[in-house]
């Protein structure tokens, strides 16, 4: 009985850890005048996070009722 619940519970976390898709999103670096930050080798430096993607689910519209008078 042990065993069949450790599998659910398993299962139920690597389903979970693989839902969420990540995306890597860079910005170029500014100082502090606003203006970008150049590398040694002239091309400008860039801060990157990685963030989670959430898919958008489509839903049905919420029908309109008419003003009551």
């Amino acid at each position: 009985m042990k065993k069949i619940i450790l599998a659910l519970v398993l299962s139920l976390v690597a389903s979970v850890s693989f839902a969420t898709e990540t995306k890597q999103v860079c910005h170029p670096a500014k100082d502090r005048s606003g203006k970008e930050i150049k590398n040694k080798d002239g091309s400008t430096k860039q801060n990157c996070k990685t963030i989670k993607v959430h898919r958008k689910v489509d839903g049905t519209q919420v029908p309109t009722t008419p003003p009551k008078k």
